[in-house]
């Protein structure tokens, strides 16, 4: 295969997903008395071939498995595939270990750089931390998604260098969960990485919720070695420092934006999740400025972890991202 290519297809809509749980989803027109399916998910990232496709297709139907979406996508320069597939399956058919067998013959055959199965309905949720400083809309969307069920993380902790009293919003939500709440004061010399990583090692991934620090350093991300979720406004690099979004309004600044991305060495450059932008006038004053762009930082965030969680951002080249 020589062409980069993306094949798409979705049956959700004739299916009715939107409206009903993948977790025990049942075929239209199957007898009630049938099994109820599970739904899966599965990822995979090596170098291209032909057959890839079929055999990935091959393993989930010689199960009783049913493609219900797949997307595929060869990488012009490095001649990579990667792939992302949703299908359900009868979990007394196609037991979790077996899957897992399964696939990994499949990895072995095609030298696969990555490959990822997950069965929401039976696989432990991603435990998360979150990291936050002064602001709080960043950390108190994600709270309010994670106890709506929107978001399909354990939040382990949240570790703060900004300290809050007991009477506040964000820690009476938190005493009510029992989500313990961590204050580590730092500063430039010392950004108390040892003691945040001792908090976090049993964490999936992290998120960083508007958390004001200086770039984590290389020697955290290599110990830490998961990943970790960035936000920050789209206001870089024109304005900075302590009131970007009051110099951006003075500016008469049209678009607002904020990015999602990966953490890595250099401050606010790692691959990119996703963007959001928003249209602002001269009819906005400075608070409904700054609510549309803490607003666009709140969805954007939210959906980096979601797309995350789901399994649809996977790494390519070297600064880049496929998000399927």
């Amino acid at each position: 295969m020589t062409s980069p290519r993306r094949v798409s297809s979705s049956f959700s809509q004739f299916l009715g997903f939107a409206k009903r749980s993948f977790n025990s989803y049942k075929l239209p027109g199957d007898p009630s008395s049938s099994p109820s399916l599970t739904y899966g998910i599965h990822v995979f990232h090596c170098p291209d071939a032909v057959g890839i496709v079929a055999k990935l297709s091959e393993c989930i139907a010689s199960r009783g498995g049913n493609i219900l979406g797949a997307d595929v996508f060869v990488s012009e320069k490095k001649n990579v595939l990667y792939s992302r597939s949703e299908f359900v399956f009868d979990p007394v058919k196609w037991p979790r270990k077996q899957m897992d067998e399964d696939f990994l013959k499949l990895s072995k055959m095609f030298s696969a750089i990555k490959s990822v199965v997950r069965v929401p309905a039976l696989d432990p949720k991603f435990k998360i931390a979150i990291l936050a400083s002064k602001q709080d809309h960043c950390l108190v969307d994600l709270l309010y998604g994670w106890q709506e069920g929107r978001l399909p993380v354990d939040i382990t902790c949240v570790i703060s260098n900004h300290h809050r009293g007991p009477n506040t919003h964000v820690m009476r939500f938190l005493e009510r969960d029992n989500i313990p709440y961590h204050y580590l004061q730092t500063t430039k010399e010392n950004k108390r990485e040892g003691e945040i990583l001792e908090l976090v090692l049993n964490t999936d991934f992290l998120v960083l919720a508007r958390y004001m620090q200086q770039v984590l350093s290389g020697q955290f991300l290599r110990t830490y070695g998961k990943d970790v979720i960035n936000i920050h406004h789209g206001l870089l690099p024109s304005f900075k420092g302590g009131t970007p979004s009051k110099q951006a309004f003075d500016a008469g600044v049209k678009l607002i934006g904020a990015t999602s991305h990966f953490v890595t060495e250099e401050l606010d450059s790692g691959p990119i999740i996703e963007q959001m932008v928003e249209r602002v006038s001269h009819r906005d004053n400075l608070q409904s400025f700054v609510q549309k762009s803490e607003n666009l930082e709140k969805q954007c965030l939210a959906k980096a972890l979601r797309w995350h969680c789901d399994l649809r951002v996977l790494p390519c080249e070297e600064n880049r991202t496929v998000v399927f």
